[in-house]
């Protein structure tokens, strides 16, 4: 009687330590330490302007109006009327910093001046890099209207996407070219006129500075990492801070200067 007791009870705890280890949990495996190459594809982030075909708006309060200037024409709203025009080549100031669009057909007279001066909205605080002035009249007045405000050149969203450097002056790259590392590679975000990425050894950032048909890659700054034969990450960072001009074509970027044409070719990855 005793042995079957002795029994029983050595099976009641048996079963309760089973039962205790299947509930008891399981300690978590560590993740394994994500592998990002410096091409991994990754989902770029979506548009948030407002893309309408315009490459240059601006608006102002007191009165209220709003200004867009398209490849073939101007358009001016205000609060009584929409005035628009054919679009003119602009007029550069000696230094460079302001553009004047001086547009006469057989209805409007209209002089918009462009000034590269930080421009702070009165009623929304929001800061915008121009300050325009706009002064207009009917043909036949002799009343002008004058208008001030702000605003922004609208940034090619063809730029939006992540592009990996195909070519350097012409010559295809490699990994080879850069101690067997992914080659440079950038993410270009039109909404905030940034852009980040991979030079061959480091990571970068920067700015974008954007005009009509004018692309500048400004403020860069990267990693301090030390790796050997560092002169093509040295050319390409070089080459791409002296780049202004770009064009894209076939998912390609190229990017160029007054001088040199292909200065740096990227492809687009995503």
């Amino acid at each position: 009687m005793k042995k079957i007791l002795f029994a029983i009870v050595a099976l009641v705890c048996f079963s309760s330590c089973v039962e205790k280890k299947k509930e008891a949990p399981t300690e978590a495996e560590p993740a394994a330490e994500e592998k990002m190459d410096s091409t991994t594809v990754r989902k770029i982030e979506p548009i948030t302007l407002d893309i309408d075909g315009s490459y240059f708006k601006a608006t102002g309060t007191e009165p209220f109006w709003g200004l867009k200037i398209y490849d073939n024409k101007v358009e001016l709203k205000t609060m009584e009327d929409t005035i628009v025009t054919p679009p003119s080549p602009p007029i550069l100031a000696q230094d460079a910093n302001i553009k004047m669009f001086r547009i006469q057909t057989e209805a409007t007279h209209m002089d918009i001046i462009i000034a590269h001066k930080e421009c702070t909205n009165a009623m929304s605080g929001e800061v915008s890099p121009y300050t325009v002035t706009i002064s207009y009249k009917s043909t036949g007045s002799d009343e002008s209207q004058a208008l001030e405000g702000c605003g922004t050149y609208v940034t090619d969203y063809r730029l939006h996407d992540i592009w990996v450097l195909e070519e350097m002056k012409g010559a295809k790259v490699s990994k080879a070219d850069f101690n067997g590392q992914e080659v440079p590679n950038m993410e270009i975000n039109i909404n905030s006129n940034r852009f980040s990425g991979f030079s061959g050894c480091n990571r970068m950032t920067g700015s974008l500075f954007y005009e009509k048909d004018l692309l500048r890659f400004t403020q860069v700054a990267s990693t301090r990492m030390a790796c050997p034969n560092m002169e093509k990450e040295s050319e390409f960072l070089t080459a791409l801070q002296g780049s202004t001009q770009y064009k894209v074509e076939n998912n390609r970027l190229y990017l160029s200067n007054g001088s040199e044409t292909h200065l740096l070719t990227f492809k687009k990855i995503d």
